[in-house]
């Protein structure tokens, strides 16, 4: 990939230029072929390693080249997103759990140069022959720390086994790995370690409670925070429920994040944080890793972790991109760290203040880039004929066959009215609010 290739792909991406770890992670993967890439989530870790395997794939062959294997769907995605916005003019496709099988195999018929996926799905697909592994030569394994957990390691196994032409591994994590598997066959990796880049940057701040349900500190400790942006994370999906019910009953607004909702609803719980609409999300550790979530203020344990790798990658949310950013551990009096906890400031909330709710609200729209639909013919749509001013269009967020878009709460069914089964390019689009 020349200088001026990469500027162009940065251009797109919104990015003025590559930081140190990039810089490093381009160069180490170029020139060897196991390399270990260990940086704070949210450093930029997926471009670490697209830039330089995307400038070496072989423009002339339409077959897989390049498997990256991650541990949830919403990783899946966002690669697959980013490769897109990259304007590379290879294909890439993402295979996960939650979508119809059917719908993967007709994606590829037409092979991409560059297949996303999470073990399960991509196991699936192996066994039925769906693509050939012949041509695949590179395997990544992002957020490899927990792909190769227990949880994985039959796919695991069985996909490594199924690769008889991989020649380079890139393995990446914000968390070491004290033992790796044998089955991955990682003999004299390159390691890049940009771990300790992190500690500056986050403040860690305990906050006792004197009751066990912990509520009443949680609701003080939101009330210091204004229009801040943060993730609760809980243990368990059932205490994100009965702290959901317990946000409504304050009337906070929030999204919920957890592996048993359906797909549809953890995209759009995703969505509408990004975009604003909810500036609180509350989350299991899926959350942790390897989401598309802008720069958040604070996160908040509201159950502690049980290990020391998901403290770091809850940690690893806020604090990013060489921003600073807080963590909140909230804890019973009445019980003890964790061992692998070290003792950190206590501090006291007496707020009495409610977070202020958002002045955004989300509508779906039924078009998207397939249907030759872009951001501008959104943006158009909504000035011209729904009469916004430029400070009342909030995000955009395009899909494939719909889009999402936030504008201000109060307009937002007014808009509907507006533009509902209007003519978008040349499909006739529906508009709809996103509760």
């Amino acid at each position: 990939m020349s200088r001026k290739d990469q500027s162009e792909i940065l251009k797109k991406l919104g990015i003025e230029q590559l930081n140190q770890m990039q810089k490093v992670a381009f160069d180490t993967i170029l020139l060897n072929d196991e390399i270990i890439l260990l940086s704070p989530t949210g450093t930029g870790k997926t471009l670490a390693f697209l830039l330089p395997l995307i400038s070496k794939l072989d423009t002339q062959l339409e077959k897989i080249q390049v498997m990256i294997l991650v541990p949830s769907r919403e990783l899946a995605i966002q690669i697959e997103q980013v490769v897109r916005e990259m304007g590379s003019g290879h294909k890439v496709n993402a295979v996960y759990g939650g979508r119809a099988g059917a719908k993967d195999r007709v994606e590829l018929k037409h092979a991409p140069a560059i297949l996303v996926g999470t073990p399960g799905r991509v196991a699936d697909h192996l066994r039925r022959e769906t693509f050939s592994t012949e041509h695949i030569t590179t395997l990544v394994l992002d957020e490899f720390d927990k792909s190769l957990e227990v949880g994985f390691e039959k796919e695991m196994k069985e996909i490594v086994a199924s690769l008889p032409s991989i020649k380079k591994k890139v393995l990446t994590s914000a968390t070491k790995m004290d033992m790796m598997p044998q089955f991955i066959n990682i003999q004299w990796p390159k390691i890049i370690d940009f771990l300790s880049d992190k500690k500056d940057l986050l403040t860690i701040r305990t906050v006792i409670s004197e009751s066990e349900d912990k509520l009443g500190a949680l609701a003080s400790l939101l009330g210091e925070f204004g229009e801040g942006r943060g993730i609760i994370f809980c243990n368990l999906k059932s205490t994100i429920a009965y702290l959901s019910d317990f946000l409504l009953s304050k009337k906070i607004g929030h999204g919920c994040f957890y592996g048993g909702l359906e797909q549809r609803e953890r995209e759009r719980a995703l969505i509408k944080f990004r975009n604003g609409t909810h500036r609180l999300l509350i989350a299991t550790d899926l959350a942790a890793r390897g989401i598309d979530v802008p720069e958040i203020d604070f996160i908040i344990h509201y159950q502690i972790p049980f290990s020391l790798e998901e403290f770091t990658h809850r940690n690893g949310r806020t604090a990013r991109m060489h921003k600073n950013g807080t963590a909140y551990i909230l804890k019973y009096k009445g019980l003890d760290f964790p061992e692998y906890m070290e003792e950190t400031e206590v501090i006291k909330v007496n707020s009495d203040s409610i977070p202020t709710s958002s002045k955004w609200g989300t509508l779906f729209i039924s078009g998207g880039r397939k249907d030759k639909i872009s951001k501008g013919d959104i943006a158009g749509l909504f000035f011209k004929q729904g009469d916004l001013e430029k400070d009342e269009l909030g995000i955009i967020e395009l899909k494939q066959d719909c889009a999402f878009v936030a504008v201000p709460i109060d307009k937002a069914y007014d808009l509907i009215n507006k533009l509902n089964n209007v003519r978008l390019k040349k499909k006739k689009v529906r508009i709809s609010y996103v509760d």
